[in-house]
């Protein structure tokens, strides 16, 4: 199972979401309260299960879903957006356009029921 760490940053708060092998699927924005923070979390545990929008190959949908892209490096990395079109998630860059697909699918599969871990300085 998954787990989000909530942490304080210098400027606010952001969490990560771990897959089951403790790897980081994904980061948060920086956030101004430790509630915006928590409401983030909720939100990536709401939309996980969306549709993924594929931008390699020109293709559009509407919020919620996830943008699947290529960085300025060529990398393929994705993004969780909210209904409002906010970005609440971001990957790390892959190789490969299925190791990226696959941080989706882990997405999917352990956001929704992972626990929150505060290890913020209240």
């Amino acid at each position: 199972m998954g787990k989000f760490i909530l942490k304080s940053t210098n400027t606010g708060y952001k969490f990560d979401l771990l897959a089951g092998n403790s790897e980081v699927i994904g980061t948060s924005e920086v956030y101004t309260s430790k509630s915006a923070a928590l409401n983030g979390i909720e939100s990536v545990k709401k939309n996980a299960t969306v549709h993924v929008e594929d931008q390699t190959v020109d293709e559009t949908l509407k919020h919620p879903k996830y943008e699947l892209y290529t960085d300025k490096s060529g990398e393929f990395r994705f993004r969780l957006k909210a209904v409002n079109g906010e970005i609440i998630l971001a990957s790390e860059g892959y190789k490969s356009k299925a190791g990226a697909k696959n941080g989706i699918e882990s997405v999917s599969k352990n956001a929704p029921s992972s626990e929150i871990i505060d290890i913020t300085e209240n």
